[in-house]
């Protein structure tokens, strides 16, 4: 039941007043946005001591209705004045203040790894001097999987191939290499180690990218100069009567001061032509020419073809079809400042393998000088600087391996060559006498080879399992053309044999390895049976340490790496 009361009674709804008690409730949040420009003069809220104040981080209460509020009494027909609510001045400076916090007024953080900070380095890390966003490279390993690397503006191709070597736990020998491969053009080369990675990724085209790959001949000409450098081909820019002594061969390309030459015939293809013209050139510190007549030295007979500090020399990789090379044995000068054209490469064909390999180690000789030879010889002066109590890594070469006796009571380096390969000879009847023995005792049977014999060399880096011969080819082309370099690969035309492919004197060769079964066991060998190997493992470990019917002892694995 409704109940409606009377004007004038006690419940009577003062209906003006109720409006205008909304209005006022609706309008606060406006009042609340424009009150920081109105009321600027009033007294910050912190500091009040009443109750209508901020006490500690309390929040002052929203402004109650006007009936809870004491007011002045006023006349009806003037306005009914509401409290308008106070500026919070405090809470806006701190907010001010924040806006403009800058990094430098943030505290220090400290290092937590103060010794891997450099010696000019501070061991407290301040906000400002965070890393910031550094240029990024994409580098290839052989089988196509890349690795983006985030490098600094002044990080070397040494310290690229050392980051990779550590992060894929590779073998550091320091013969790894970062090639620029530019793929459109057919040609590559390997960057020298104290070249800048980032200048040389902004001359190339974004079709081209960087390799991760070995390179063992980098440095071969500083242990072996004769191999790289025929004396046919090297005199002096004076007229002299006689060549260069073997002794200062290399002397005279790291001495500025000297004059060495290398001279002979070059195929060079004319530019916009698919014909080549063949010329006799000279390669000297100011550049390389060719003479417009004969073999003339006379300075008006010479033209020059490419400077050597503005250029950068390559390997081509295309083939002698693409260009219709007059030989296999191609290379290519390249301008190194900004993004090159086909019509601005020099295309050259020596005649053979060791006249490229001559012109072009020259090339980086005279155009770099005695930094190939500090590059040479960093890594061996960073071995002799390692703590004792770091373990050394283990290289295999020539002299790291040697024949032992312990026979005795303790073990001694046998130097008699005869001797050895008869202690080779008797280690191979003591495994094949351990291998009846152990068939005998219940192993696979000595009609059937085990299974881990036969396929244990698959996983060796120097077995490339069922490639072509024209793929181990570019594989040891590609990984320097050095004596003793090697691969084994399974035979195209016996299925149960496999091949020896062995790279000595810039020449590639390749040596059946036959299988052979005596007594129930199969045996692999290379010289029809004369030494035989229960596994191919036991087979390169001995060719390591002995020649045997090899040009060359086995001396450099040819690896593919992948990332």
């Amino acid at each position: 039941m409704i109940t409606i009361n009377p004007p004038g009674t006690q419940d009577d709804v003062d209906l003006e007043a109720l409006v205008n008690d909304m209005a006022s409730l609706s309008s606060y949040e406006s009042i609340y946005a424009t009150c920081g420009t109105q009321h600027s003069d009033f007294a910050p809220l912190l500091h009040r001591t009443d109750g209508s104040g901020l006490h500690g981080n309390r929040v002052a209460p929203l402004p109650r209705a006007p009936s809870n509020r004491v007011t002045a009494p006023h006349s009806p027909t003037q306005k009914l004045r509401r409290s308008q609510p106070m500026h919070i001045q405090a809470v806006r400076r701190l907010q001010e203040e924040e806006l403009q916090v800058r990094p430098a007024s943030l505290p220090a953080i400290p290092n937590p790894f103060p010794e891997l900070c450099s010696p000019s380095g501070s061991p407290v890390l301040s906000p400002g001097s965070l890393p910031q966003n550094q240029p990024i490279i994409k580098v290839f390993s052989e089988d196509g999987v890349g690795k983006v690397v985030e490098v600094p503006a002044d990080m070397m191709a040494r310290d690229v191939c050392q980051f990779l070597v550590y992060k894929n736990h590779c073998l550091d020998d320091n013969c790894w290499s970062l090639v620029e491969h530019h793929s459109l053009l057919g040609l590559e080369r390997c960057l020298e180690d104290h070249e800048l990675v980032v200048p040389v990724q902004a001359c190339m085209s974004p079709e081209s990218k960087f390799l991760f790959r070995k390179n063992y001949a980098k440095y071969e000409f500083f242990r072996n100069p004769l191999n790289f450098f025929p004396e046919q081909m090297v005199a002096w820019c004076q007229e002299t009567n006689g060549s260069i002594p073997q002794s200062q061969l290399l002397q005279n390309f790291l001495n500025s001061s000297s004059c060495p030459e290398i001279q002979g015939f070059i195929y060079m293809k004319e530019t916009g032509r698919k014909s080549w013209k063949k010329l006799y050139m000279f390669l000297r510190r100011s550049g390389l020419y060719y003479t417009t007549k004969g073999m003339s030295k006379e300075p008006r007979h010479l033209q020059l073809l490419s400077d050597l500090e503005e250029s950068n020399v390559f390997t081509v990789t295309t083939g002698r079809k693409m260009h219709n090379a007059p030989t296999d044995y191609q290379f290519c000068i390249k301008p190194s400042k900004g993004r090159t054209e086909q019509k601005e490469l020099k295309m050259l064909c020596a005649e053979d393998e060791q006249s490229r390999t001559c012109w072009m180690t020259a090339f980086r000789l005279l155009k770099f000088g005695i930094l190939l030879y500090q590059n040479y010889k960093s890594p061996h002066q960073r071995k002799t600087a390692i703590s004792n109590f770091t373990t050394p890594v283990r290289s295999v070469s020539e002299n790291s391996l040697v024949a032992m006796d312990f026979s005795g009571r303790t073990g001694r380096v046998i130097d008699n060559p005869v001797e050895a390969q008869s202690a080779a000879m008797e280690e191979g009847h003591t495994w094949r006498k351990r291998g009846q023995r152990m068939n005998v005792l219940g192993s696979p049977s000595p009609l059937h080879p085990s299974p881990l014999s036969s396929v244990i060399h698959r996983t060796q880096l120097w077995f490339h399992g069922r490639i072509m011969r024209e793929e181990s080819h570019r594989m040891i082309m590609q990984q320097g053309q050095v004596d003793g370099l090697f691969l084994l690969r399974d035979s195209q035309s016996n299925p149960k044999a496999f091949v020896l492919t062995l790279c000595h004197h810039q020449k590639i060769k390749h040596f059946q390895i036959l299988p052979f079964e005596e007594e129930g066991q199969v045996f692999f060998s290379l010289d029809d049976g004369s030494t035989k190997f229960t596994d191919l493992i036991h087979l390169v470990e001995f060719y390591q340490l002995n020649r045997g019917i090899l040009p060359c002892k086995l001396k450099h694995p040819c690896t593919m790496v992948a990332l």
